[in-house]
């Protein structure tokens, strides 16, 4: 099995003890030499600030290419294009471009009455900048607002074709999953990479509800076996054990990049990177 490409997302965090915790986060998983890894935007564009003094303080003291969430949410066009321009002036050249999740208490997106409706109106304006590189998001289960997966496929394909070269999808539990959208994707004609997203179980109970939130499906088995691990203590072993089979499955299947929704915590993550065999790069020097 050749070792995957990897890339990672991180949050921007809210305090100084989380500060530290990114920062950690980053030393353990940057020797492991990532493709990039992505900053998010917190919901309602609640973060856009840290989201984008994270992503310039990471360009310039890591050495990691760094992708900027960017959403359309809570801001005007010249707003949202105007945090671009800063990105590009600080040469981030990679941005994941996201409709975005509505304010918390909100029953749904609604556009700013001078933003961008959805994601497809931002992906064209970014585009049309030349001046980055950029991924969208994918839903390998039906997405809570599509009618069905059918939808989910087409509106892939539309943020493609406006200028999108590239995707992460939301995370799974299964890898049949993943592959079954792929296929579908490939059917509808769509050629762009399609990377799985990836994510660690360190807190089932989180996890779980965090899934059920956005739509993803919570097999039977899976909530048989936390169950099991957490009364005998050994969920941290389970978590890898899963993590590190689902993705073995991808890769035989021929997926060569996935990206890790590391939580801003790096151990699971990096030990199934390690089991997959992504490992730190030991540089020798030439020696008189």
């Amino acid at each position: 099995m050749t070792a995957p490409h990897i890339s990672f997302e991180f949050f921007p965090p809210q305090n100084l003890e989380a500060s530290f915790r990114l920062w950690d986060t980053v030393q353990a998983l940057a020797p492991l030499e990532p493709r990039f890894v992505s900053v998010t935007y917190g919901a309602g564009g609640t973060t856009r600030d840290l989201t984008r003094d994270v992503v310039a303080t990471l360009h310039k003291s890591s050495g990691l290419n760094v992708a900027a969430h960017l959403t359309c949410v809570n801001a005007s066009r010249a707003e949202t294009l105007g945090i671009a321009r800063e990105f590009a002036k600080a040469s981030v050249s990679e941005i994941v471009a996201l409709r975005g999740d509505p304010p918390k208490g909100s029953t749904g997106f609604e556009a700013h009455p001078e933003g961008f409706a959805n994601s497809i109106e931002l992906i064209e304006a970014l585009a049309e900048t030349g001046d980055f590189t950029i991924r969208v998001g994918a839903y390998p289960e039906k997405h809570p607002e599509a009618a069905d997966m059918a939808a989910n496929v087409d509106w892939l394909k539309r943020k493609i074709d406006a200028g999108a070269t590239e995707a992460i999808t939301q995370f799974f539990f299964e890898g049949e999953t993943f592959l079954r959208f792929r296929d579908a994707c490939v059917k509808a004609g769509i050629d762009a990479p399609i990377i799985p997203g990836i994510l660690p179980i360190e807190n089932w109970k989180g996890v779980r509800n965090f899934a059920k939130r956005c739509g993803t499906e919570v097999p039977a088995w899976l909530e048989d076996a936390f169950a099991k691990a957490i009364r005998d203590g050994r969920e941290d072993l389970l978590a890898t054990a899963i993590c590190t089979e689902m993705c073995s499955e991808l890769l035989d299947e021929g997926v060569d990049s996935l990206h890790f929704y590391t939580m801003n915590r790096p151990e699971l993550t990096r030990d199934v990177c390690h089991a997959l065999g992504v490992v730190p790069q030991v540089r020798l020097e030439n020696v008189a």
